[in-house]
C-alpha cells in the first residue's frame, strides 16, 4: 500500500514511520519539524499552517492517509485537497467530558467541539480533537479515529511514563518518594503497540471509532514493575501524604517538580483509562507492562532530551529531609 503520514519525526509519528518501513509499506512522511524521520522513510517538508501545504502530496491518490494533527484548520485543508480511500486520525482520550468513572467506551459523552480551527491554549486540546474527528468523518472514504490515552516508552520526552522506573534505578536515597495513593487507577500504551494498531487500521481499513490503551492497573502495580524491571537493590517506594505534596509545590501528573501519574482530583480519577474491548476485538495486542518499563527505562538512561516530569535529585532531597524534620 502507499500510505502518507502527515507526522512522522516526533514521539508516536516516528514508531509509526519505523514499523511502516520495516513492514515495507510504501510511505512518505510530511512534517515541518526539524527532526530526521527513521532512516529508508521519505520526507517532504512544509508546514501545515499555510495553505498550499499538501500541494506536494496532492496530485496523488493515497491508499490511506495518517493524521495526527491538533489543530482543526489543518485537518480541514488535509481533507479539502488528499484524495484517499481511507483516513486514520489519532485523537485523544481527553475529548471525553467526565473522567469519573472507570474505563468509558466510545459511546461515552464528550466535550463540545472548538468553533475554531486553532488551539488557543492547552484547555482546547479536547474540544479541538473532537472538532478533527468530525472533519474527518465528513471526508469521502472511511475511517478509523483512535483515541488513545497514556503513551509510554521510548521516545517519551515528557518523561510521564518514564520517571520512576529511571529514579528506582537512579536513586538519592534509601528510598524513592511517591504519591500517597497506590490504588490510583493508571493505564498506559506502549508507543510501539500503539503504532502497530494504527498501521493495522490502516492496512485494514477498519472503519470504527476505537480507544486504545494498555489494560488498567493500579499504581502500586506499576511501581512494582518498575522495581522489577532495576531488580535486586532497587528501594523501596515511600509514599508522601497529599497535604505535604500540595504544601511543598510539588504538582499532579506531569511536568517540571512533579509525581507523575498522580491525580488527587476525585472528577479526575480514572483519567486516561479507557475500555479497549473493541480496538482489541479488530487487533489491539500491548505487551506486559513490564517490558515496557524495561525499554523506557533503557531511554531514559541514554536521553539526551531534558526530563520534563519528576522530581530532580535536588528537590527530591529536599523533600525527603522536609519528612524527617516532620517526623
Amino acid at each position: 500500500m502507499n500510505l502518507l503520514l502527515l507526522g512522522g519525526t516526533g514521539f508516536l509519528g516516528r514508531a509509526i514511520a519505523t514499523l511502516a518501513r520495516d513492514r515495507g509499506i510504501d510511505l512518505t512522511c510530511l512534517a515541518r519539524g526539524s527532526a530526521l524521520p527513521p532512516d529508508g522513510v521519505p520526507l517532504i517538508r512544509a508546514d501545515r499552517d499555510h495553505q498550499d501545504a499538501l500541494e506536494p502530496v496532492a496530485d496523488r491518490e493515497w491508499d490511506a492517509v495518517i493524521d495526527l494533527s491538533r489543530q482543526p484548520g489543518q485537518v480541514r485543508r488535509a481533507v479539502r485537497d488528499l484524495t484517499t480511500s481511507h483516513w486514520v486520525f489519532v485523537s485523544t482520550a481527553n475529548v471525553y467530558a467526565r473522567f469519573d468513572r472507570l474505563e468509558p467506551d466510545e459511546d461515552s459523552e464528550l466535550v463540545e467541539p472548538l468553533e475554531v480551527d486553532e488551539m488557543r491554549g492547552v484547555e482546547d486540546y479536547g474540544p479541538a480533537k473532537v472538532a478533527c474527528e468530525n472533519l474527518i468523518r465528513s471526508a469521502p472514504g472511511t475511517s478509523t479515529i483512535v483515541r488513545p490515552g497514556l503513551i509510554g516508552g521510548p521516545g517519551d520526552v515528557s518523561g510521564r511514563s518514564g520517571y520512576y522506573v529511571w529514579r528506582f534505578a537512579n536513586p538519592t536515597g534509601p528510598d524513592i518518594l511517591v504519591p500517597p495513593d497506590l490504588s490510583l487507577p493508571v493505564s498506559l500504551i506502549d508507543v510501539d503497540d500503539l503504532a502497530s494498531f494504527i498501521l493495522t487500521c490502516a492496512e485494514h481499513r477498519v472503519a470504527a471509532t476505537l480507544n486504545t490503551t494498555g489494560p488498567t492497573h493500579t499504581l502500586g502495580e506499576v511501581l512494582e514493575a518498575c522495581r522489577e524491571v532495576v531488580g535486586d537493590g532497587a528501594p523501596e517506594i515511600r509514599p508522601v501524604p497529599a497535604d505535604i505534596l500540595e504544601r511543598e509545590g510539588v504538582q499532579q501528573w506531569m511536568g517540571p517538580r512533579s509525581l507523575p501519574l498522580w491525580i488527587n482530583d476525585p472528577e479526575w480519577r480514572f483519567f486516561a483509562t479507557l475500555d479497549t474491548s473493541g480496538a482489541r476485538s479488530h487487533g489491539l495486542q500491548t505487551r506486559p507492562l513490564v517490558e515496557t518499563m524495561a525499554r523506557t527505562l533503557d531511554y531514559e538512561e541514554n536521553r539526551t532530551e531534558p526530563r520534563e516530569a519528576g522530581l530532580t535529585d535536588d528537590e527530591e532531597i529536599a523533600l525527603r529531609e522536609t519528612l524527617e524534620l516532620e517526623g
